[in-house]
């Protein structure tokens, strides 16, 4: 991991006030939610790890060890596993472990274990979906011959799924793992469950966290596709919690996400941007940061702000964010406004904290305490697509907040979201939109960091895996990773009343040369009035501003 950036990017974002400032503080990702939850779903001990399925709760969860080897192991705990030890989900081929650190983005959208790991072989099926149910369902369970209502017909249908499998396998690409997970998702899609069971069997055999890109996205979205079946992706996504690691070990995995791929610290250096643009005349100013999280995205701004001609303004900060955030800060929203009090402390800027501990769904007008004459700033920072809309119930809480801002006469809203679409989108389409977006930020990833990095495992668990699972596996109001395009989200704004606030050329300029810094496959564009970051022209990350 290179050193840090923080000083360099401050120094930029400044540069357009002739006047250089020092930070001394560190930066870090947006919190995730962690409810208490006795039930571990995730546990962090370094390298090693292992996927298992817990029969009586039947979903899987990420098993690691503090052991210094690279061996991946598959040592199931004392209950019947998805997984069984001989035919390990994450099982070691032998260079799906390699220490290289860097590799090339065209290399990365085939697995790279050994393709014969894919069998055409459908002699074994009847065998391998039966040793499946049992451990799935439990030897209590009823047998595949209940999908018809004899034994000769059960016969004959496995005999049918058997050659449509060898069909398939025959018209894929040999060993292409993305076309083995499609088809697994199309089986699943269309209620195919024995075809679906049987490419899980072989899918485990060559997805790794520990190899390519697409091995270890795979095991992931495998892990979703298991949840999906066993309807147990809302557990996940509440008890993924990574082995109660303290707040100083969780938030050093968002930090090096952050440090290593630039879609955060983008987001934050254009919003601030636009922030610093538009109150450039005020002599006090009001934000309002609807997931405050750690509040790293105000430390720039703040010494920004204080490098101004003519002196910083009065800063106050209502920060919004509910208590499972505490889990990543080690305690309450408090903690925050200390934080920043004492940045603003040590830079003469005058500054208020005002706490707002409550869900974005919840808020209403009366907790934002905004002052008459006030100048406001709102902050949407990859938080609207956490709000249920028209699609979920009757509670249209996304529009909802829209309108409820723009009652406030903000002069300047500021949006930060994940270019993807999986909102409204149907089951597959919307695993094949996962399954590309995810794919592009593990490959920038790879770049970045090596294969056998004892952290960069833990960054792909407790900073991505999560909401994989949730947007696979989950449903209805359960799903809460509901991201949508720009155009939507424009489309939503301009029905609130909003009207587009063009981000300046002083943001893009800081943005082009924080880009300068990263792998060349990062890509910036400019269309109508909105930044784009992506990765080899895949557009990940949408920042725009509003009025």
């Amino acid at each position: 991991m290179r050193p840090s950036q923080n000083a360099k990017d401050i120094n930029e974002f400044n540069r357009f006030y002739n006047q250089p400032v020092e930070d001394q503080e560190s930066f870090f990702l947006p919190s995730i939610n962690n409810p208490n939850n006795n039930q571990l779903l995730y546990a962090d001990c370094g390298q090693q790890t292992r996927f298992s399925a817990l029969k009586h709760n039947q979903y899987c969860y990420v098993e690691s060890s503090t052991g210094n080897s690279s061996e991946l192991v598959s040592d199931s705990p004392p209950v019947d596993t998805f997984f069984a030890d001989d035919n390990s989900m994450m099982h070691q081929g032998s260079d799906s472990c390699p220490s290289d650190m860097h590799h090339s983005p065209n290399d990365t959208y085939h697995s790279s274990g050994n393709s014969s790991c894919f069998t055409s072989d459908g002699t074994g099926l009847k065998h391998k979906l039966k040793e499946l149910e049992t451990a799935m369902l439990g030897p209590d369970s009823e047998s595949l011959e209940s999908y018809n209502t004899t034994p000769l017909a059960a016969a004959n249908q496995i005999s049918s799924e058997s050659g449509k499998w060898v069909d398939m396998m025959e018209m894929m690409p040999n060993g292409d793992l993305k076309q083995v997970l499609i088809a697994c998702a199309k089986a699943i899609a269309d209620n195919n469950l024995v075809t679906a069971e049987w490419l899980m069997s072989e899918l485990r055999t060559v997805v790794s966290v520990c190899g390519s890109p697409i091995q270890r996205l795979g095991a992931y979205m495998l892990e979703g596709l298991v949840a999906r079946l066993a309807s147990s992706g809302s557990s996940i996504y509440k008890s993924l919690r990574c082995k109660e690691p303290t707040s100083v070990e969780l938030m050093s995995y968002m930090h090096l996400l952050y440090e290593i791929c630039p879609y955060f610290k983008f987001g934050y250096l254009s919003a601030n941007g636009a922030i610093v643009d538009a109150m450039k005349e005020e002599n006090t100013i009001h934000i309002i940061d609807f997931q405050i999280s750690q509040g790293s995205q105000w430390i720039t701004l703040i010494h920004a702000l204080a490098a101004r001609p003519g002196g910083p303004p009065r800063i106050r900060i209502t920060g919004i964010d509910d208590s499972t955030s505490a889990y990543a800060r080690g305690g309450g929203i408090e903690i925050v406004g200390r934080r920043l009090s004492s940045i603003a402390a040590s830079c003469n800027v005058p500054f208020e904290f005002h706490p707002v501990a409550a869900s974005c769904s919840d808020v209403e007008i009366e907790h934002l305490k905004v002052r008459r004459g006030e100048p406001l700033a709102v902050n949407f920072a990859l938080v609207l697509h956490h709000m249920p809309d028209e699609s979920v119930g009757t509670q249209n809480h996304r529009d909802r907040l829209l309108r409820m801002v723009k009652s406030l006469s903000p002069k300047i809203v500021t949006l930060v979201e994940q270019e993807s679409n999986t909102n409204t989108v149907q089951f597959f389409p919307r695993f094949l939109e996962t399954l590309n977006y995810y794919l592009s930020i593990f490959e920038s990833i790879d770049v970045a960091l090596p294969r056998d990095h004892k952290q960069r495992i833990n960054v792909e668990q407790h900073c991505l895996a999560r909401e994989i699972v949730n947007i696979i596996a989950c449903e209805g109001a359960e799903r809460v990773e509901r991201h949508e395009l720009l155009e939507r989200w424009r489309s939503r704004f301009l029905m609130a009343g909003f009207n587009p606030y063009p981000l300046s050329s002083s943001v893009n300029a800081t943005i082009k040369t924080l880009l300068e810094n990263y792998y060349q496959s990062y890509t910036l564009d400019e269309r109508n009035g909105a930044l784009y970051l992506g990765w080899m022209n895949r557009d990940l990350v949408a920042s725009c501003a509003w009025k």
